[in-house]
């Protein structure tokens, strides 16, 4: 991948160390032997900020005490300090929300954060903390905005009723500040943007959820099979770029109970086998997380699959993100389908599905959004032309 920067190879290997998913005494030791390299200390907290694993640094290491310079013990934590204070906060925030919407009669999973925190992690301060995401019924959408309307929420974007209507077909997620701050709240009707072609049964999510608490309060929970599958989709979107993506996938993967063999039969329905084999396999070289072998006997041979495996796992060590509207990145989210027909889609909603970007650069009335479609092409044939996708 062009313009990517070299890792820091002592930091990056000893963040991976850190987040192992091996035994606790191979883990010490591994890291102990890192650490008798020169450590770049802000760089190795920075990296692990960026990643997500914070908390999960400061665990292996805390307990190493005078193996770990002074300094960066203290660094390490108040970093750990400040991710529990924010989980608090937002756990509070959780409760307020899911209070609010159950009075309203509004159906809702809340989804990664919190919830992954307390489930495969037992601990909500052992998880980053990063804001409240729930999954919602598309139709629901404009009950909620009032129901945490009356808590102070604010949507981040502003659309009309008409814009609003054709994005709850476009679009997947609407996030709402907080008097705390923006972007507190997210809420997703899909998990990926109509053009990814990725026809997820999202009613099929809520019919499927189980019970569980989180900070406190009983809710529902997707089924433990449907957050693998979610999960990896997320990542994938994302290219896999932040480490506690695939924590989080690797803690699920290990629980025996998994059926894979319907794990499997999802995935190759929604042409998304290939996503899975990548994804267990960059656990597997990442973090030492081996495939288990009824999913490797359940996903079928997909030689393409190690080859994304190298390219991704090169981008993930860097410190640059990827550029999401450039030509290289549409070309991996082809790669990552194995069925022509998912890149035909993928192409062809891609071009005609205008969105937001059209919505600012022109406002007509819903009788001619139509017309939408004729600027999306034109917007995109000028970033070609000028290099920008």
């Amino acid at each position: 991948m062009p313009g990517l920067s070299a890792p820091l190879e002592t930091e990056w290997s000893l963040l991976r160390a850190a987040c192992a998913e091996v035994p606790a005494e191979e883990k010490t030791a591994r890291i102990l032997g890192l650490l008798s390299a020169r450590v770049r200390w802000k760089a190795l907290l920075s990296l692990a900020e960026r990643h997500g694993v914070q908390p999960i640094l400061a665990q292996s290491l805390l307990s190493l005490g005078e193996q770990v310079p002074t300094e960066a013990l203290i660094a390490l934590k108040q970093s750990y300090q400040a991710n529990l204070h924010k989980a608090l906060f937002l756990s509070s925030e959780f409760v307020r929300i899911a209070d609010r919407l159950s009075q309203a009669g509004i159906e809702f999973i809340p989804y990664k954060g919190l919830a992954l925190a307390e489930t495969f992690y037992g601990d909500i301060a052992l998880r980053q903390s990063g804001d409240i995401d729930l999954l919602i019924h598309a139709t629901d959408l404009k009950r909620i905005r009032k129901a945490i309307g009356e808590l102070g929420y604010t949507p981040h974007v502003k659309l009309s009723e008409d814009e609003e209507e054709a994005y709850l077909k476009s679009g997947y997620e609407c996030a709402f500040d907080g008097t705390a701050g923006r972007n507190l709240l997210e809420v997703q009707w899909a998990i990926q943007p109509h053009f990814y072609a990725v026809d997820l049964d999202f009613e099929g999510l809520f019919r499927r959820a189980q019970p569980v608490r989180v900070a406190g309060s009983e809710v529902k929970s997707l089924l433990t099979e449907d957050l693998f599958l979610v999960l990896a989709l997320h990542a994938a979107k994302h290219v896999w770029g932040r480490l506690i993506w695939l924590c989080d996938l690797a803690r699920i993967s290990r629980l025996p109970t998994l059926n894979w063999k319907w794990i499997g039969e999802q995935a190759q329905e929604l042409g998304v086998a290939r996503i899975l084999r990548v994804t267990l396999l960059l656990s597997q070289k990442l973090l030492g997380s081996p495939s288990p072998a009824s999913a490797v006997e359940t996903l079928p041979e997909d030689s393409a699959a190690g080859q994304l495996v190298e390219e991704v796992e090169t981008y993930i060590s860097n410190e640059k993100t990827y550029e999401v509207e450039s030509l290289a990145y549409f070309r991996l989210m082809l790669r990552l389908r194995e069925r022509r027909i998912d890149h035909f889609r993928f192409v062809s909603r891609f071009v005609f599905t205008p969105g937001p970007g059209e919505w600012a650069v022109m406002r007509l009335p819903k009788p001619l959004f139509p017309l939408y479609r004729a600027l999306r092409i034109t917007r995109l044939a000028g970033r070609m032309v000028s290099g920008r996708i």
